[in-house]
């Protein structure tokens, strides 16, 4: 086996281990089976630790990201977490030592960081004395932007934190970024409308939409760093509907399009017999045919976001928006029995 067939299938072997290879000088990110010989702080960062829990709607292939025009806030590409308890970036980061030691490497590769996190400038046997009493900080990736330039910008050598202190620097990581991150991630079901009539509408007759307490929930997104005690909650609740018709030659109903949510959780009222010559609190009259087309209704769910966060924090973002298109033929008017 070749010097650096051997080199590779070490670092398999830590990896399986469950022990990342991405040490003192962010050698290597999770998943990585080759080891690149520095320890320079501007290699590759890590995957992010953080993990995320959704509950709601489950989602479907049609559903998807809320988007709004409104939002102001973009994720970061890299920050900075807690991610190593001090015992243990000891083991991963003299294992990694070990290999280049053992395969005759250059001890020069590593001089800085054995130095840094071993010999006491600035920090002593990786602070293991200390291990329950802090973490070791460093640079990760947000798994949604791996290919952006950015994600290479966190290049800050890993860092010790007490517990309770402030980083002190800039992108580390906070219960506000969390709940931006779970905004990022989440996802709405799609907004399946009722119609009726069935089938076609009628031109100048009034079609009914709406949309029952039980089609739709408020769907909520968790970020969390386990063992750091940092989370937040994103809550997407929706709370209005606004249809466009798809053609001029139409009213909304009422004239505005938004079709606000009842006390019940529903939104506009479901056709019934007797219904015919009233006007819905939300629908849509078609004031010509379709020709044997049909006219693409859109329909949009604002969704009304919130968040929390452990240490009280917390806010408000941005409402978002889902639209789904539903095709409507209109036919000119006939006898129907309603």
């Amino acid at each position: 086996m070749t010097r650096r067939a051997t080199l590779a299938a070490l670092t398999s072997a830590l990896f399986i281990l469950g022990m990342d290879t991405a040490v003192a000088g962010g050698v290597a990110s999770n998943g990585s089976r080759d080891v690149e010989k520095s320890g320079d702080a501007s290699g590759r960062v890590l995957q992010s630790n953080i993990s995320f829990n959704v509950k709601g709607t489950a989602p479907s292939k049609e559903s998807g990201p809320i988007t709004s025009a409104a939002v102001d806030w973009e994720p970061p590409a890299c920050w900075y977490e807690p991610y190593w308890k001090a015992e243990n970036f000891k083991k991963v980061s003299e294992a990694q030592w070990s290999i280049y030691d053992s395969l005759g490497g250059d001890p020069k590769n590593f001089a800085d960081d054995k130095a840094r996190y071993k010999g006491g400038h600035p920090y002593k046997d990786f602070n293991v004395d200390k291990n329950d009493e802090g973490m070791w900080w460093v640079a990760v990736k947000n798994p949604k932007m791996e290919d952006d330039p950015a994600a290479a910008s966190c290049k800050r050598k890993p860092f010790w934190v007490d517990n309770g202190k402030d980083p002190g620097v800039p992108q580390a990581i906070d219960t506000e970024t969390l709940a931006g991150l779970a905004h990022q991630r989440t996802v709405v079901p799609p907004t399946k409308i009722s119609l009726a009539p069935n089938g076609k509408s009628t031109v100048n007759a009034p079609t009914w939409i709406w949309l029952d307490k039980g089609a739709f929930k408020p769907v909520s997104v968790t970020a969390s760093l386990p063992g750091t005690g940092l989370w937040a909650t994103t809550t997407a609740k929706p709370v209005s509907l606004h249809i466009d018709p798809g053609t001029e030659d139409a009213e909304s109903l009422p004239a505005s399009g938004e079709c606000g949510i009842n006390d019940d959780g529903s939104i506009g009222e479901p056709y019934a017999k007797g219904k015919a010559e009233l006007t819905p609190p939300c629908g849509v009259r078609y004031l010509r045919s379709s020709a044997g087309d049909s006219y693409a209704l859109e329909a949009t769910l604002t969704w009304e976001i919130s968040w929390e966060g452990s240490g009280g924090t917390g806010g408000d973002l941005p409402n978002g928006t889902f639209a789904t298109t539903t095709e409507v033929p209109v036919q000119e008017y006939q006898a129907v029995n309603r």
